[in-house]
C-alpha cells in the first residue's frame, strides 16, 4: 500500500496533528484542549480520540513488541496512569527505538507507517487480532 508517512489513511489532518492531539489526551487534557492542540475541529479530534481509545490496549501491545524488536535489551516500557497513555507511550518508545536502530524518524510518522496508516481506522486492521 502507498501512503504517506505524514498521514493517516482515509484522514485529511496530517499524522503530526492527530499525534498532538493524542498526546496532549494522554497528557490529561479533554477533547477540546486537544483540539486546540492539533489545530483541528472539536468534533473531529473526539472521533480521532475515541477511536484510539477503543484500540489503545491492542495498539499498546503491537507497539511494545515493535519496540522490543527494534531494541531488545530495552527496558519495560513504564506504565501510565490510563491505557491510552500506555498506547501513547509505547508509540514514542518504539519511534525511539527505531531512531536508535535504523534511523531518525519522528513519532508519528513512524506510527503511520508502522500501522500501515490505519493507527486509527475504523477497519480495524492491524489490530483486529490483537483486541
Amino acid at each position: 500500500m502507498l501512503i504517506s508517512t505524514d498521514s493517516l489513511l482515509r484522514r485529511r489532518d496530517l499524522a503530526e496533528a492527530i499525534g498532538a492531539a493524542l498526546v496532549a489526551k494522554a497528557a490529561g487534557l479533554g477533547y477540546r484542549p486537544a483540539a486546540a492542540a492539533a489545530g483541528a475541529p472539536v468534533s473531529t479530534t473526539r472521533r480521532w480520540l475515541r477511536r484510539f481509545c477503543d484500540m489503545a490496549e491492542a495498539i499498546r501491545v503491537c507497539f511494545t513488541v515493535l519496540a522490543h524488536d527494534l531494541d531488545p535489551l530495552l527496558a519495560p516500557i513504564l506504565a501510565t496512569p490510563t491505557a491510552f497513555g500506555d498506547a501513547v507511550e509505547a508509540i514514542a518508545v518504539a519511534a525511539r527505538a527505531a531512531t536508535l536502530r535504523l534511523a531518525p524518524v519522528e513519532p508519528w510518522g513512524f506510527a503511520s507507517k508502522a500501522s500501515g496508516g490505519r493507527l486509527i481506522s475504523n477497519t480495524g486492521w492491524p489490530w483486529a487480532g490483537a483486541v
